[in-house]
């Protein structure tokens, strides 16, 4: 017995090994569905959860359970899992997903197998059913371990799902939830996963990347607005509101940063008021600092995702109820401003640049290295040079133009993002993957290869100007099977 088995309650153990002798059944079945069978059931455990009563008692359970949350913008994420669905149906998962006559290629979708799925607290209920449609239509079985202090609904919801399943005479098994959920439970579950699909803080993605098994994890998110001088500062004050207070700013995509030109920066700042941000002023902003980071700029939990009323109770002062988020100007870029950092509630700062446009992307520059490289930031501007040059100059997997981060960069019906609640960020962040997690993450392909018609350029086609025939005295090779064999 290993040293997590010691570690573990008895019942904790027990639990883990009859959720994976059942999940292990339920493969054999899932396996052998064809592609309409799998499409039917994406279809039916979408519907158990995503349906509008069933979606308002999950969430109103989810705020209830963990304190977290606000009930509206949480609402709309059941448009999110019909995103999902829709991205699912629309692809193949089952035989033949891809050919390409030209090449010979012939490519087999097959099941990953058994997927461990990490639930954060923030979403007991997107999350999971995301992960299962996907999971459902790559013909894997899916374990799900909730966050404690959300286990009642995600266990709900994998309830439901499982319901769903079996009125449609699939196993329910094929879904499953951990009920006595720890650190060390989602540890070994990791562990014993074929796959693993990890969304939470950055402790649980190094431990998900450490457990010896292929992971999916997410970065640490930072999101930042810039404006050039061509943005439409309105427009933009409302983008930046729509992404901040959505779920009360608890994302990674809320946007927790405002870049502003400085002939732009006072009309930025009174247009945040227009839309419902409230205006902290010096000495509420330094009461905001000592409630949300510790002395050595360690982020506090107390004040994740609360509404700006709670927020600003917290810090000892009260804004009118119908603030909608709170923003301070920003007083510098680096590791020892606070305000630069990930807020991961209803607050947000504002920095003026000075200079050049390209002036204003070395600051964004500088404010990634501090946090949030690789995940996803926005621009807003018409001019197409300098979306142009954001895009090839900003480390980050994911850039919004014109539209609010949060509900755009993991997928809109107005946008061609990928639907998912899991978005990788790339080398930057410490992950395996730039792309939004989708059903290709969850499948295995199989590449089938037939002989194709000889494709071998020329030394000189190849080698360009380096190309020197002096130095191949006996000609180039004959172009046969054993000189394009390559292993």
């Amino acid at each position: 017995m290993n040293k997590t088995h010691k570690e573990m309650r008895p019942e904790q153990v027990q639990e883990l090994d009859e959720l994976f002798e059942r999940a292990r059944v339920a493969l054999k079945e899932i396996e052998t569905y064809d592609q309409a069978r799998v499409d039917r059931l994406c279809q039916a455990i979408a519907w158990a959860v995503a349906n509008t009563t069933t979606f308002h008692r999950l969430v109103e359970m989810g705020i209830e359970e963990s304190g977290l949350g606000e009930y509206t913008s949480r609402m709309n994420k059941r448009m999110k899992i019909r995103g999902v669905l829709r991205d699912a149906l629309r692809q193949p998962s089952v035989g033949i997903v891809e050919e390409n006559p030209e090449l010979g290629l012939v490519k087999y979708g097959k099941p990953a197998g058994i997927v461990g799925c990490i639930v954060p607290t923030t979403n007991p209920d997107l999350t999971p059913a995301g992960n299962a449609i996907y999971g459902v239509k790559a013909r894997n079985v899916v374990i799900f371990s909730p966050h404690p202090r959300s286990v009642k609904t995600t266990m709900e919801t994998v309830r439901l799902m499982r319901e769903a399943l079996e009125a449609e005479g699939a196993p329910a098994d094929i879904l499953q939830c951990v009920s006595m959920p720890s650190l060390l439970v989602s540890q070994e579950l990791m562990r014993r996963s074929d796959l693993i699909i990890a969304t939470g803080g950055q402790a649980l993605v190094r431990q998900a990347y450490s457990s010896g098994k292929p992971a999916y994890g997410v970065g640490a998110g930072n999101a930042t607005e810039f404006l050039d001088e061509t943005a439409d500062i309105k427009a933009t004050a409302m983008n930046c509101m729509l992404s901040k207070t959505s779920d009360y700013g608890s994302g990674c995509s809320a946007d927790g940063n405002v870049l502003v030109p400085r002939s732009k920066y006072q009309e930025m700042l009174d247009a945040l008021e227009e839309v419902g941000g409230y205006q902290a002023n010096a000495e509420e902003r330094s009461q905001l600092e000592k409630v949300m980071w510790d002395e050595e700029g360690h982020r506090l939990p107390d004040t994740v995702a609360i509404s700006p009323q709670k927020l600003a109770e917290a810090a000892g002062f009260e804004i009118p109820e119908d603030r909608k988020f709170i923003f301070v100007e920003g007083d510098g870029i680096g590791h020892e401003h606070n305000f630069c950092k990930e807020k991961l509630t209803t607050l947000m700062a504002v920095h003026a640049y000075d200079g050049s446009f390209e002036d204003g992307v070395d600051l964004a520059l500088e404010l990634y290295e501090v946090g949030g490289k690789g995940h996803s930031c926005g621009i807003a501007s018409t001019n197409e040079e300098h979306i142009d040059y954001f895009g090839r100059t900003m480390p980050v997997s994911r850039i919004m133009v014109n539209q609010p981060n949060s509900r755009a960069n993991a997928g809109a019906f107005n946008n061609g993002m990928p639907m998912t609640s899991s978005m990788g960020c790339g080398t930057w962040g410490g992950n395996i993957t730039s792309d939004n997690v989708t059903l290709k993450h969850y499948m295995n392909l199989t590449w089938v290869s037939r002989k194709i018609p000889m494709d071998r350029p020329s030394d000189a086609e190849l080698f360009g100007d380096f190309y020197d025939p002096a130095l191949e005295p006996d000609g180039e090779a004959a172009p046969t099977d054993a000189a394009v064999t390559v292993n």
